[in-house]
């Protein structure tokens, strides 16, 4: 059997900074060869924030890695603001971003919502994207965001969905995504912080195949579940700010079709399940699907770790 590729080696930036926009201060920071492939990172979320572990997806002696934190998260400011939050402003952002370091295309990298976000900015500045990863393909749909947030994972994670709902009252049970939207816009901080960690730990506790204590912890932070929660339910209750559900699966697929592209998809991915993944493929064949067959949603499951490391190496060989 082959040896799984596994993460780089930890590095740390050679630059870092803020880009001013809208009220908001967007923490960026640069990493490995500053003559290297460009490649930006996209987190998921949205309003989880970077990582310093995203940046060993990248061989460092080949990539100039870019990586941000979007509004209102991770360490961008104000910390969990909404104003002017917006799938579209984020959009914007990757592209100042891009034109503010001097760069003229990049790989773009994304799971889970950064799969989303890279397919809105790709069908948005198709010219500005060399090649795309995607991981735990989410296109924002309502039967993906009622699996997950209504019914069908309750199913699979029963312990973690008792948890989940504890914050809602019964006869509000049947909308939750309302209804912890009105616990997000009430006055009632220690209610608001409860729930936000509710509903950030939900995520982190369904994330990996095997249940990941120290991934569900991680989600219980209460600085990183109050912008997460927050953020994310702002843009779920919005529709993703989308003109229809299926634009990014469908509709925009002709302007992004020859974008060379690698999508790897966990065979046992509870959060974004792989319905999703299969009939992006089916719409875009010339994008290569990869099934990982004994993994769930988190980028750190090891065979999704190899398939995504294999694909920036891949596509950092064919650089000039």
């Amino acid at each position: 059997m082959n040896r799984l590729l596994s993460l780089f080696p930890p590095l740390e930036p050679f630059n870092f900074g803020f880009m001013e926009k809208d009220d908001h201060s967007i923490y960026y920071e640069q990493c490995g060869n500053p003559n290297g492939k460009p490649a930006v990172f996209l987190h998921g979320g949205p309003g989880g924030g970077g990582s310093t572990q995203v940046r060993r997806f990248f061989n460092p002696d080949k990539y100039h890695i870019v990586i941000f934190d979007q509004r209102g998260c991770g360490r961008s400011l104000p910390h969990g603001c909404l104003k002017n939050n917006t799938t579209w402003d984020l959009v914007e952002d990757i592209e100042n971003l891009k034109v503010q370091l001097g760069i003229k295309k990049w790989l773009v990298f994304g799971g889970s919502w950064g799969s989303t976000l890279a397919l809105a900015y790709s069908q948005t500045y198709p010219n500005s994207v060399s090649e795309m990863v995607l991981r735990g393909i989410f296109m924002l749909r309502k039967k993906e965001l009622d699996w997950f947030y209504q019914y069908g994972a309750s199913n699979i994670f029963p312990e973690a969905w008792q948890k989940f709902i504890e914050p809602i009252e019964e006869n509000e049970r049947d909308d939750l995504m309302a209804a912890y939207h009105k616990i997000f816009l009430s006055n009632n901080e220690e209610k608001k912080l409860n729930a936000a960690i509710a509903w950030s730990r939900w995520e982190g506790s369904t994330s990996s195949l095997s249940y990941n204590p120290d991934m569900a912890n991680s989600f219980s932070d209460p600085r990183f579940a109050l912008a997460f929660a927050l953020i994310e339910n702002h843009y779920f209750v919005n529709k993703g700010f989308l003109e229809h559900e299926n634009q990014l699966i469908e509709s925009g697929i002709d302007i992004i079709r020859n974008i060379p592209t690698v999508i790897v998809q966990g065979r046992y991915d509870i959060v974004c399940p792989i319905s999703t993944a299969w009939e992006l493929s089916q719409n875009w064949p010339e994008a290569k699907l990869i099934i990982a067959p004994s993994s769930g949603h988190t980028a750190f499951e090891l065979e999704i770790t190899h398939e995504l490391i294999k694909a920036t190496n891949t596509f950092a060989d064919s650089y000039e």
